[in-house]
């Protein structure tokens, strides 16, 4: 038998270029809906707890940070449920849920680590969070996350230095230029382009 070689049409060629574009909407929204969802998860968070503190008596304002426990969950449980709708994976989606797994993993190291001093728990986290976030823009080629990984290293030493009273702001104003104006400039991109 001989083997013998399809040459694909022009037309085919379009079409799996095509394909593998759409392919890479799907995956830039989903990356869109992760950092709306954190975003919003963790800015209503950090001011629920800043006001808690600021204005009431609550001697324990720090437990509404124990909803970022259901939120991983369901940012787990939307990330397995459209990769399994995806056909195919691509390296750079692999290295991707990657980082963000990492830095999952390095989060509940730290917060187990300062168990005893969360107080002073704000500017390793935004440290932390700088990380996945500047590299993902990398990877999805995506200047204004690449921009919110800096705003968050940029915020820690703010946070480090500005001292009880202003550093729990140093949360959500990191989390708006890191996560939020990203996610929604990524969102209004993948829907600009399916018009």
């Amino acid at each position: 038998m001989e083997n013998e070689e399809k040459m694909m049409t022009g037309e085919e060629s379009l079409k799996i270029i095509t394909e593998m574009i759409n392919r890479t909407k799907v995956n830039i929204n989903q990356g869109s809906f992760h950092l709306l969802f954190w975003g919003w998860l963790l800015t209503v968070c950090s001011l629920s707890a800043w006001l808690l503190a600021k204005y009431t008596g609550y001697s324990h304002p720090y437990f509404v940070w124990f909803l970022v426990i259901p939120g991983s969950f369901v940012s787990m449980i939307y990330g397995f449920v459209n990769g399994r709708k995806a056909k195919v994976h691509t390296y750079a989606e692999m290295l991707y849920m990657w980082t963000w797994i990492g830095f999952l993993f390095a989060a509940i190291v730290l917060f187990i680590v300062q168990a005893k001093s969360m107080q002073t728990v704000t500017p390793y986290i935004l440290l932390l969070a700088g990380f996945p976030t500047f590299l993902s823009g990398f990877i999805i080629k995506f200047k204004p996350l690449i921009i919110g990984g800096i705003c968050f290293w940029i915020m820690a030493l703010l946070v480090n230095f500005a001292g009880p009273s202003l550093a729990p702001l140093g949360t959500p104003i990191a989390v708006l230029i890191g996560y939020l104006i990203p996610g929604y400039m990524l969102k209004t991109r993948v829907n600009h382009d399916t018009i």
